[in-house]
């Protein structure tokens, strides 16, 4: 893979020897040109000037007078103040283009072998309701992010942690057990992971009866909150499942099936997978023996009441409840316990959890009692924190039953790319499963592109029918410009011409876009250093803008120099390839047909 600005860089390295006996490479600062300037690269002259003795002006005067003697890579420059801006050569460009269209996964430095091993949890659903909006971001970054992670050459093992136990589970199952009927997915139509959410629903909605019941009778809010009959049942359940009692566990497997054969199904619709799937049902245990064991070694507390704690204000945190008075645990014990789960079982270098910002301090919290606990990857650990998701019409509460179920957007989309296919008229002449292919492929292209177009740390508002514009900054104008490639492409054959660099010099248009195809591969290294799939959509959206104005300035098909015309046949089909491989890690699926 070439690399434009290492290869300027060590031309730049070679020419300040030889000029000025400097052999101090770190000094060398190159970047693109930016846009109200001529040239594509500049050069930073003023941390040069210790060497050159001179003025910034002579000093890049200097410098690329002899750069356009030794070498010949550079066609123009000109100097502004203390900066060199360089124009490079067309021949050097072409030569460019032959390296990424010859590599079909350029940009996509996959190594399946790879020595470095990132862990990448995400996902992680209760099993007491279905998937939803909020989820939707957590799964497409975190499955965006791990291939991201891969395509720099790392092995990722991609993982999800089922939070399949603990007083929230057990709140839907004694709803059903009080109120169910015996009703079951087969029986009333309703999908799994949706009707124990009903019931989790309804648990909070007696609950709530009660509470206001006992206050009306003189107890405070706290009194009455704990006191709730209701509340105290589903105590009671997560006791009985702790202490493995049959008619107990056989309900929870039933319902947490129904569930699992939900979440299936939408992971299916969302293209998300896993290499493997931990529950904490199993994992908690692990914990709890750490949790043991370290009360033993006296780095833990026990208090009159049983629970034990473990206290970090020596390190400017608090006391940390890890198990509670009852004996059972809380989800800071499950998540040591699948910590040391996991670490055992693979040689990983780094554990990457993606979780929203609300869980900073849990996972602050995690590092460092595995630390204490003395273990030596503690500091392996790290937290993909990102911001949460809301709808036009506000925050989503699960409790409440305000939350927009992951199934209802997909539809949703898959429903407004229908009626827009409809109206376009685009589609015509295509068979129902062509059209049923490209509406779902371009609903969840709207889908994603939207969710990770938006920095992974900052809160977002999703607005369905904004997404799915084919104008503007969305995932169907991105699409459509591929299409219109592949489109382009298909009448080229028809008409005898072919994709091929013949004896053309590539206008400034050209070169830019070259050039911006070149910067791909140097965008993938950067999202992964930032774990933001956003510098990718970025800078999808910024090369199919660049080739939907060149594509209206100039001509392809009709153009009459043949040479001219197959040249840029070959450009398009380049910027194609590359539109699809960026898609490829945010994990869009590009049409050849909209």
């Amino acid at each position: 893979m070439i690399d434009v600005q290492k290869i300027l860089h060590n031309e730049v390295e070679q020419v300040l020897i030889e000029l000025y006996n400097c052999n101090d490479s770190k000094l060398i600062q190159i970047q693109p040109t930016r846009k109200e300037f001529k040239g594509n690269y500049t050069l930073v002259v003023f941390p040069l000037l210790k060497y050159s003795k001179q003025k910034p002006e002579e000093t890049g005067e200097a410098i690329a007078q002899l750069m356009m003697k030794k070498t010949k890579t550079v066609a123009e420059y000109n100097v502004v103040k203390g900066f060199l801006n360089l124009t490079l050569s067309v021949d050097f460009w072409i030569d460019i283009l032959k390296n990424i269209e010859h590599n079909a996964d350029y940009g996509l430095s996959l190594d399946a072998k790879s020595t470095n091993h990132i862990m990448v949890e995400f996902s992680s659903p209760n099993t007491n309701k279905p998937l939803h909006l909020g989820h939707i971001r957590n799964n497409l970054l975190g499955f965006s992010v791990s291939r991201i992670l891969a395509a720099n050459g790392n092995r990722v093992t991609r993982v999800n942690l089922v939070n399949d136990r603990g007083i929230h589970i057990c709140k839907s199952m004694l709803a059903w057990q009080k109120f169910g009927n015996g009703a079951t997915p087969q029986i009333t139509g309703i999908k799994g992971d949706r009707l124990v959410g009903d019931y989790y629903v309804l648990f909070e909605n007696h609950y709530k009866s009660q509470v206001a019941e006992l206050m009306a009778h003189g107890k405070t809010e706290e009194e009455a909150k704990n006191e709730a009959p209701i509340i105290e049942e589903a105590r009671q359940m997560l006791r009985d499942w702790e202490n493995r009692k049959k008619e107990v566990l056989d309900l929870w497997k039933i319902m947490n099936s129904w569930v699992y054969e939900g979440f299936d199904d939408t992971y299916k619709r969302l293209g998300i997978e896993f290499d493997k799937t931990y529950f904490e049902s199993e994992t908690y245990k692990l914990g709890k023996e750490a949790v043991l064991k370290n009360l033993k070694s006296g780095l833990l507390q026990q208090d009159s009441d049983g629970s034990v704690w473990i206290d970090l204000t020596a390190d400017g945190l608090d006391r940390k409840l890890l198990l509670r008075s009852d004996g059972t645990s809380v989800y800071m014990t499950q998540d040591i316990g699948t910590a040391i789960q996991r670490f055992s079982e693979y040689d990983i270098n780094k554990h990457i959890y993606v979780v929203g910002n609300e869980q900073n301090y849990h996972f602050q919290v995690l590092s460092l009692v595995l630390t204490k606990m003395g273990y030596s990857w503690a500091n392996q650990l790290q937290h993909l924190s990102y911001g949460m998701v809301e709808l036009p019409s506000g925050k989503m509460k699960s409790r409440e039953g305000t939350v927009v179920d992951a199934d209802d957007i997909l539809d949703e989309m898959l429903s407004t790319a229908r009626e827009m296919a409809q109206e376009s008229g685009k589609l015509e002449g295509l068979n129902e499963q062509e059209i049923a292919d490209i509406n779902r492929i371009v609903s969840l292209g709207a889908l994603k592109y939207f969710i990770l177009k938006v920095d992974p740390k900052k809160n977002m508002l999703f607005n369905p029918e904004e997404s799915i514009d084919f104008n503007g900054d969305t995932g169907p104008f991105i699409q459509y410009a591929h299409a219109r490639i592949k489109s382009i492409l298909r009448k080229a054959t028809e008409v005898g011409a072919k994709p091929e660099l013949k004896n053309y010099q590539f206008n400034e248009k050209e070169v830019r876009l070259i050039q911006l195809l070149d910067s791909f591969s140097g965008v993938v290294v950067e999202a992964a250093e930032q774990l933001s799939p956003a510098q990718i959509a970025n800078y999808m959206f910024e090369l199919a803008r660049e080739f939907n104005q060149y594509y209206h300035e100039y001509q392809i098909i009709k153009e009459a120099d043949k040479d001219c015309r197959n040249s840029r046949l070959f450009l398009i089909k380049t910027i194609a390839q590359i539109l699809k491989n960026a898609a490829w890690l945010l994990g869009i699926e590009m049409p050849d047909k909209m």
